[in-house]
């Protein structure tokens, strides 16, 4: 069972990741918001160098493979992120920013790792980012007016991706805290999805030109 459960997560954040890469490339935006992306890189970064030094897992290989597909999406931030902020925020400014947040992020992780040893930081930091995430995909649906760089893909895949560790640390290994965090995120992401679900169904029904519904 906690091979499965192990292989779900894994295949399902590869689809959001995946899915993220194409949004952004094709839509010239970044497909996830940076404070959650940022975190992400630096826990699957962190945890698959700890994981390889230990001894080869599942968990472990699918840690780096999400490591590398973060990293594109960092490059699309890098790329695109600018356009999507005021016009005083010049390029130079964007950049140190950037390395700000992600060094930030780095920090954070490590500040777990060393507190609380690699068992309990992976578990607690990985929910904790993965709520935040969760409640920050519906503010980007907001800040964007509408469905840019975002899908239902995505939406479904990280919660698939985020129940089957929920069940597994939550309930098999018997966690209230994670069951709990886990609980809260699924929350937040069926409530996401449920918007993408109301966004397209308005945008099918509504005549052409109608304010409000930026795809």
């Amino acid at each position: 069972m906690e091979l499965f459960l192990t292989l779900v997560s894994g295949i399902a954040w590869t689809l959001v990741y995946a899915e993220a890469i194409r949004l952004g490339l094709r839509q010239r935006t970044y497909a996830m918001p940076v404070a959650a992306l940022a975190l992400n890189f630096a826990w699957e970064s962190t945890y698959a160098v700890n994981d390889v030094l230990g001894g080869v897992s599942a968990q472990g290989v699918v840690n780096i493979v999400w490591a590398l597909a973060d990293l594109v999406i960092v490059s699309t931030f890098f790329r695109f992120g600018r356009a999507e902020l005021p016009e005083f925020v010049t390029r130079p400014l964007f950049a140190v920013w950037g390395v700000l947040v992600f060094g930030g992020a780095f920090a954070v992780q490590w500040l777990f790792l060393a507190h609380f040893g690699a068992h309990d930081a992976s578990r607690y930091s990985a929910f904790l980012q993965n709520l935040l995430m969760s409640g920050l995909f519906i503010a980007l649906f907001a800040d964007r007016a509408g469905t840019r760089g975002q899908s239902l893909v995505i939406a479904v895949a990280k919660w698939l991706g985020t129940l089957a560790p929920t069940v597994l640390f939550g309930v098999i290994e018997d966690a209230p805290f994670i069951l709990g965090l886990g609980i809260l995120c699924g929350v937040f992401d069926l409530a996401y999805i449920a918007l993408l679900l109301h966004h397209r169904t308005r945008t099918r029904t509504a005549p052409p030109g109608a304010p409000g519904l930026t795809r």
